[in-house]
């Protein structure tokens, strides 16, 4: 079974176990617009690997070894979004976006953009770096600066409170 397969099943089952207790084939399907018997196949496999206690009519639950996985894909799912929406990007975009990379992305890359994510949420309210990105996006052009010159280089600029 693919690893994406499985860190996508593992984390929606995750979540939806969260909110309803029970995962059941209709829920996944319904979530994923694929038809039930795709979602029973799917979870055959997945409790062959030992990912899901899965008895048919009774709903899913995750075995130790699959809640393992739900729980790194969400986190990495989760921090990528952050990372992309600190970009600029939209909140729809980058859930999506956050959705494909998770699965690629290597272990070094994802501890830096954790690292950077803590950081930023951290420190959003000091130098306005961000906004000068958010102008260089839109139009192109840089902040020229100078030292002490805070008029024209609002990253040397606090926001205000």
């Amino acid at each position: 079974m693919r690893k994406k397969t499985i860190e996508d099943y593992a984390e929606l089952i995750y979540i939806l176990q969260g909110k309803t207790g029970k995962v059941h084939t209709n829920d996944i399907a319904s979530a994923l617009d694929i038809s039930p018997a795709s979602v029973t196949e799917i979870f055959q496999k997945l409790s062959d690997e030992d990912y899901i206690n899965y008895e048919k009519y009774s709903g899913v639950s995750l075995t130790s070894k699959g809640k393992k996985i739900a729980i790194e894909t969400k986190r990495k799912h989760d921090t990528l979004k952050k990372f992309l929406m600190i970009l600029g990007i939209t909140e729809k975009t980058a859930d999506e976006d956050a959705c494909k990379i998770e699965h690629i992305v290597t272990p070094e890359t994802m501890k830096r953009l954790t690292k950077f994510v803590e950081f930023v949420q951290k420190f959003k309210e000091e130098p306005r770096w961000l906004d000068n990105f958010e102008h260089f996006y839109k139009t192109g052009e840089y902040f020229e600066c100078t030292p002490g010159d805070s008029k024209n280089c609002p990253v040397n600029e606090k926001r205000p409170s």
